[in-house]
């Protein structure tokens, strides 16, 4: 049965700004580690008969330095509001089971560690945005402005590989993690923004 899911995405990774992985995922992050937290408030949706509007998922990695050699290990937090049925669609959506972006991703995975369910707050204005899940996690990015650009226009990543999509506003933050045995802070490393659509 088709699905298609649309809303807004951000994230903030451990790389400097911009990061190289989303440039492409055989560049090599610029630390020995790649840690990305990838919030994505679904605004509107249907997944096999489900709707599944207004509700977050967060995906949590830690991946090798290269990217595209796999072996990562995500974490998934979703709003404590879904339902059951909305959680079980969802989840096969972030799974790739379903087809869609995530498709593509799932073998680099190795390791799935788990569902955590949380209340959580997503928030979006003037190219700030804000993720806050429980006590647990907290992530908060600004879009880049470049120096000279009077219009305030943010710059733009375009024409990458990316589950968001090909076309990402550039941003930088910070983001506090300690979910399902994930943990790290870190501040002043990249970010990106961007609106997204899926279906499948």
């Amino acid at each position: 049965m088709a699905w298609s899911i649309r809303g807004r995405y951000f994230e903030n990774c451990s790389c400097d700004m911009p990061c190289p992985c989303t440039v492409s995922l055989d560049a090599g992050a610029d630390k020995e580690r790649c840690n990305a937290v990838l919030a994505f408030h679904v605004d509107s949706g249907d997944v096999e008969g489900v709707d599944v509007g207004d509700v977050t998922v967060v995906v949590v990695a830690d991946a090798p330095q290269v990217m595209s050699e796999g072996n990562w290990k995500l974490a998934l937090v979703v709003d404590e509001r879904a339902s059951d049925e909305q959680l079980q669609k969802l989840g096969a959506v972030f799974g790739g089971e379903l087809g869609g972006p995530m498709e593509a991703l799932a073998p680099l995975v190795g390791e799935v560690l788990g569902v955590e369910r949380m209340r959580i707050d997503f928030d979006e204005g003037n190219g700030h945005h804000r993720l806050t899940a429980g006590d647990a996690l907290e992530v908060e990015v600004d879009d880049v402005v470049p120096f000279g650009v009077e219009s305030g226009t943010p710059a733009r990543l375009v024409d990458v590989f990316h589950p968001a999509g090909s076309e990402l506003t550039v941003a930088k933050g910070g983001s506090r993690v300690g979910v399902l045995g994930l943990e790290w802070s870190q501040g002043g490393t990249s970010g990106f923004s961007a609106p997204f659509a899926w279906s499948g």
